[in-house]
């Protein structure tokens, strides 16, 4: 009886350590996320998003834009993605989809790319003309300028304008908080042409708000048809959706990271 009962628990241990040898396919290591802010925003745009994307087993990394040229903001972006060991998803908002669309390229670990209401020019294309060739945006008249010593400028959202063109779904008193905080980009960051894009090459998805001021819904659309990404718009969303619908916005994410 000993014996039977000794080769029952022998049995049972070696199933046990083939279980914990060969893992479920399900339970292969998930993508790293890198979340690209955009203009007249910072990181924390990204801390719902983070939240459950950590919550969800993902390791993810909010990535600070410079906002000072696209292809220097690239160059800073993809020194973060060459350190992250195993596959990447970048994840671009507004201006911050022109920085990933650039400095994916050469990158073998990037996965896929999310443009979340971002911009995803073709080479020699900017923000500002993308924005330009079709109607519905605002975000032009909006706009202050402040020179800089280099003769450049630095743009922000006028204050008393912020909330109904960047944020228009969320509280008043949240869309305060931002305008206050908002980081400038240069005129010349959203003036400079793209160069190759990366998502010639690498799989895109595409999420938007049905009441975005910044980026026109046709300009969204055209982008998403030539880079053969899906879109999906969010109704009544506005161009901070990562803020008012981040259960969207992590399910086209995580969508992205675990697709074969």
């Amino acid at each position: 009886m000993l014996r039977i009962a000794g080769a029952v628990a022998l049995a049972a241990g070696l199933a046990a350590v083939a279980t914990v040898e060969e893992p479920a396919a399900d339970q292969r290591p998930k993508p790293t996320i890198v979340l690209v802010h955009g203009a007249f925003t910072d990181t924390s745009v990204w801390n719902e998003v983070v939240a459950r994307l950590t919550g969800n087993g993902f390791r993810a990394i909010a990535a600070a834009n410079p906002l000072r040229s696209v292809s220097g903001d690239a160059a800073s972006l993809a020194a973060i993605v060459r350190s992250v060991p195993g596959e990447v998803v970048l994840v671009g908002h507004s201006y911050g989809g022109a920085v990933i669309t650039e400095a994916a390229n050469g990158i073998p670990n990037v996965k896929a790319l999310v443009y979340v209401a971002g911009f995803a020019p073709d080479a020699g294309e900017s923000s500002l003309g993308l924005s330009a060739m079709f109607e519905g945006g605002t975000l032009g008249d909006a706009l202050t300028a402040v020179p800089m010593p280099d003769g450049g400028q630095e743009l922000f959202i006028q204050r008393d304008r912020y909330h109904a063109q960047f944020a228009g779904d969320l509280p008043g008193w949240q869309a305060m908080l931002m305008a206050s905080a908002q980081r400038p980009v240069t005129l010349a960051a959203l003036s400079e042409p793209s160069g190759a894009p990366a998502w010639r090459t690498i799989r895109a998805y595409m999420i938007h708000g049905s009441e975005d001021r910044n980026i026109p819904a046709a300009a969204m659309s055209f982008m998403a048809e030539r880079a053969g990404a899906s879109l999906i718009e969010v109704g009544g969303a506005s161009h901070a959706l990562m803020i008012s619908h981040p259960d969207r916005v992590v399910a086209i994410i995580e969508r992205a990271a675990m697709a074969e």
